[in-house]
């Protein structure tokens, strides 16, 4: 007996999000969207994960206005998008009226299909996501956030496909999300799924491995009825199997997937020249690597990781970093690395490796982590790190959002006139900072997308910026403009200084010998600390809160400063006793490793 397979394309979401750090933009969709709404595809992944905040931080364009337009464009196929349960689109839990909101207006602008996960596979963070996409009449897909553990079974999965269900899902998928599944780990989970429940079986998986397509095949041959590809000028690598060779693959056997193998060829075509548009954003980190099967690290995660290492000048400790991360995580209870968890356990072995002892700094998430703020941990968590980070205070053993007050009224208030619609509301809601300022320069006109452009020949320079922001250079090069940021200034040794740059939002390094040492801009005046009561952080980063101010007496180990790197908040504390005699930044600087922020005389 026949059975056809149904297929969901990725090229408008997951792809470029995994191989060129989400930077399509919508311009270079709806040119090819005829042809893909031809193709047959049961759904395009097209909205949620990293696209919202993309649009908004590097793209300035109004992700609400993508998602119509390209239901516009696409009226005869299913509009899907990644949901990450009650951290919706972000990177803390929303209390319920947000998530309510979101979805009912995500429906309303065109998704047909909400693929929702928990970073935890905690379910009770899934339900109001869940409650939400059924009373909005659209399909709602319970997902399991894939990985390998000594708690992660097959039973275990199974359980929480029943859970989900139960919850009233329309089908269930298995989100391979760093390539962690083997073909035929992937046919006795599929199989076990499909005998225990009754929900259509999604497979996602991405090809970091290089297993990715035999996985699919197994899983197919075991019953699943989906599967997730991405068009082959997009496939592969941290991405995902190539649609024409799983539509080839599958084509004559009772699996037939009926789709036109050269109308996805010639879509194939249009994209890897759009691909070519987009070289600034690849990554050497996007190809096959079975280091993944050992470190569970995603594609997009390590590269995030060399960056960041590559400021600090310790891109050389990378594989201290990736050894680390299985720890952390251990320690953490086992935790799937998907955002958030990927981000919260890889800048905690992050500082764990730079700081050279492990746990002397403890990022907020983690505490947040371990007070269980995030949800049940998969296993058990290391109580001694716990007692270490939160102390006395009580653990959280409800769901978290039940904390949580409403939030919506409070949100329309803070953001007033500025927002047009419920929707700008909620895309401030998801990112304040980086949402209020994409509304305020809409409302100026004065919004600027980065520049795709060859690398320049010569140019002329002028300067820009203001407090508490990186300095932002403004590069004009043959009529076409950069836009250079200096994000961070490395410690001067061996008459070299390191500066680091962020040009049309990638980061960038770069060495200089000068003759002059240099002033303002992103630089620093700021003094190198040389003694005990010198307040100075490890990393480059930002100033979020000042918690101490002159004359105030501080404790040995008080937290004095709260600074921001890698999307993840970390307390800095007093080395000694003391009182606070000079303070030198304010909320919203820029700082850089070593400088002096704080003066405390013992």
């Amino acid at each position: 007996m026949s059975k056809k397979i149904h297929v969901t394309d990725t090229i408008l979401r997951d792809a470029h999000q995994s191989l060129l750090a989400t930077r399509m933009r919508t311009e270079d969709m709806l040119p090819i969207c005829d042809k893909l709404d031809k193709v047959g595809y049961w759904s395009l992944e097209v909205w949620g994960g990293a696209t919202f905040d993309a649009c908004v931080r590097f793209l300035k364009e109004d992700p609400w206005e993508r998602l119509r337009q390209l239901r516009a464009a696409l009226p005869n196929t299913r509009l899907q998008m990644l949901l990450r349960g009650q951290n919706l689109l972000g990177y803390r839990h929303y209390s319920d009226d947000v998530v309510k909101a979101f979805v009912a207006k995500a429906a309303v602008n065109g998704i047909d299909v909400f693929r929702i996960f928990d970073a935890m596979n905690d379910v009770r963070n899934l339900r109001v996501a869940i409650e939400a996409v059924k009373a909005a009449g659209k399909h709602a897909q319970g997902t399991i956030a894939y990985t390998t553990s000594p708690v992660h079974t097959i039973e275990a999965f199974v359980a929480q496909a029943k859970q989900m269900e139960a919850m009233g899902c329309d089908s269930v998928a298995i989100k391979d999300m760093a390539g962690l599944l083997t073909p035929y780990a992937t046919g006795e989970l599929v199989k076990a799924l499909k005998a225990e429940q009754s929900l259509p079986v999604f497979i996602h998986s991405h090809d970091t491995a290089g297993l990715a397509a035999m996985c699919q095949l197994k899983a197919v041959e075991n019953g699943a009825d989906h599967i997730d590809t991405a068009i082959s000028s997009f496939a592969w690598g941290t991405s995902h199997p190539g649609t024409e060779s799983m539509v080839a693959a599958l084509k004559g056997s009772e699996f037939d997937t009926g789709l036109d193998l050269e109308l996805l060829q010639e879509i194939g075509l249009y994209f890897y020249a759009v691909r070519k548009k987009y070289h600034q954003f690849e990554s050497e980190f996007t190809a096959v690597d079975t280091r993944v099967q050992v470190n569970q690290v995603p594609g997009g995660m390590i590269s995030n990781l060399a960056n960041q290492l590559k400021e600090q000048g310790a891109l050389n400790r990378m594989n201290e970093v990736l050894a680390e991360i299985p720890r952390v995580r251990e320690d953490l209870g086992f935790p799937p690395l998907v955002t958030p968890t990927s981000q919260i356990v890889g800048t905690q072995a992050f500082f764990n490796v730079l700081a050279g002892e492990r746990y002397k700094t403890i990022t907020n998430e983690v505490k947040l982590y371990l007070q269980g703020g995030y949800g049940k941990a998969p296993g058990e968590v290391n109580e001694k790190l716990r007692r270490q980070a939160i102390g006395s205070e009580d653990v959280i053993d409800v769901r978290p959002a039940d904390l949580l007050k409403p939030e919506m009224t409070k949100l329309r208030g803070e953001i007033g006139a500025l927002a047009k619609s419920e929707e700008d509301v909620l895309t401030f809601a998801m990112f304040p900072d980086i949402g209020r300022k994409f509304l305020e320069e809409r409302e100026a006109g004065t919004l600027t997308p980065e520049v795709l452009l060859p690398i320049p020949e010569a140019g002329s320079v002028s300067s820009a910026g203001g407090e508490g922001v990186p300095t932002e250079f403004v590069i004009d090069v043959h009529g076409e403009t950069y836009r250079v940021d200096i994000t961070g200034v490395g410690v001067k040794a061996e008459g070299k200084r390191h500066f680091y740059l962020s040009i049309d939002g990638m980061p960038e390094e770069v060495v200089f010998e000068p003759l002059n040492e240099f002033v303002g801009g992103g630089g620093s005046k700021r003094k190198q600390a040389t003694a005990p009561g010198h307040i100075s952080t490890t990393m480059p980063g930002n100033i979020v809160d000042v918690l101490v101010k002159e004359g105030d007496v501080v404790k040995a180990g008080q937290a004095v400063l709260i600074t921001e790197a890698m999307k993840m908040e970390t307390e800095v504390q007093a080395a000694i006793a003391g009182k606070v005699t000079a303070i030198h930044v304010a909320k919203g600087d820029r700082v850089n490793p070593g400088e002096i922020l704080i003066e405390i005389e013992g």
